[in-house]
């Protein structure tokens, strides 16, 4: 990976975001030539150029992926693109659809006319586990987005530029997600509140998040859609876990501590899945990861172990006990 990233110029898009910091610190790394910060939020451009202050190949740029001409100069010369910027809060998305298809797809679509322009090397794309059968807004704008990197995949001509997406389950800690709501609501409520008990969601850390987004960055043969093979979690026994670590660490009593139960929200799912199951039928696995080819491109993979049925839906996969969720919030 060192080699292929070494005295390249990189372009972080939604940089400032939780796996943006995350895959920044990771690319210093890996010797790049300069990675090019791109972001709106000045505020946390600030703190990080304060955190990284003795990296001096690292731009901040200031900027908003729904606006081309900014983009198109921030990408001026630059070898490979990873394009995190997103909005996806579900309700909020569902609340303001056509916000999301902005920032979702068509700054999606900015993002790939850019790099054709200046003939990128690598473009990866973070989606989410969420554009599978997608029952929200946010959902289909990522499913979408897939779908217009697999075409450019195949539709760029001459140009050198490969396109490739990730998808992402529920990134532990990130910003947005419920461990952060949960502690905040243990130390100032004196509860927790859960949509569904019962619901279960696949699990990533920061760490592995950035890891798939490397990997298929030196994997991709153009258009696929490559997904971590991730551990299960229940909701209540998630909650229940991070009561008693919030609780050790706060002296607080966790019989105090009260779960509760709101239901779904507008758009929610019980389950998710990481393939439709048409998707499912064209999918290849490796040792770490399930990789979706290219429907352009799918002899890149004829010779690779195909997915087993049911594999993909966290409804049928075998949960994390309490001591294994312990383990991941310890990491």
């Amino acid at each position: 990976m060192q080699s292929m990233l070494k005295n390249k110029k990189i372009l972080v898009i939604g940089g400032t975001g939780t796996i943006g910091q995350a895959l920044i610190s990771r690319l210093i790394e890996q010797q790049p030539a300069v990675i090019r910060l791109f972001s709106r939020d000045e505020h946390k451009q600030f703190l990080m150029s304060r955190r990284f202050a003795g990296n001096n190949n690292i731009r901040y740029l200031i900027g908003d992926v729904r606006d081309k001409e900014r983009l198109r100069r921030a990408m001026n010369d630059i070898d490979i693109v990873f394009n995190l910027a997103a909005l996806k809060h579900v309700p909020l998305c569902e609340y303001n659809p056509f916000e999301a298809v902005k920032t979702n797809v068509l700054g999606t679509q900015n993002v790939i006319d850019c790099a054709l322009e200046n003939n990128a090397e690598r473009v990866i794309y973070a989606s989410s586990d969420k554009a599978v059968s997608p029952t929200n807004t946010m959902g289909a704008t990522k499913l979408l987005a897939e779908r217009l990197m697999a075409s450019a995949a195949y539709s760029k001509g001459n140009k050198r530029t490969v396109f490739a997406s990730v998808r992402f389950g529920n990134v532990i800690g990130s910003r947005g997600s419920v461990l952060p709501l949960f502690r905040q609501q243990i130390i100032e409520k004196g509860c927790v509140t859960v949509t569904e008990p019962e619901m279960t969601r696949f699990m990533m850390s920061r760490r592995q998040a950035v890891e798939l987004m490397l990997q298929a960055c030196e994997m991709s043969q153009g258009g696929e859609v490559f997904v971590l093979k991730m551990p299960v979690v229940v909701l209540k026994d998630f909650a229940e876990v991070v009561i008693e670590n919030v609780c050790s660490e706060k002296k607080l009593n966790p019989g105090n501590i009260k779960i509760e139960k709101i239901g779904l929200r507008p758009g929610e799912k019980m389950y998710e899945e990481l393939f439709s199951e048409d998707e499912m039928a064209r999918a290849v696995e490796t040792e770490n990861m399930y990789i979706l080819p290219s429907i352009y491109n799918e002899s890149v993979y004829s010779h690779t172990k195909k997915v087993e049925k049911h594999c993909c839906s966290s409804r049928y996969q075998k949960p994390l006990d309490k001591d294994e969720i312990r383990n991941i919030l310890a990491e």
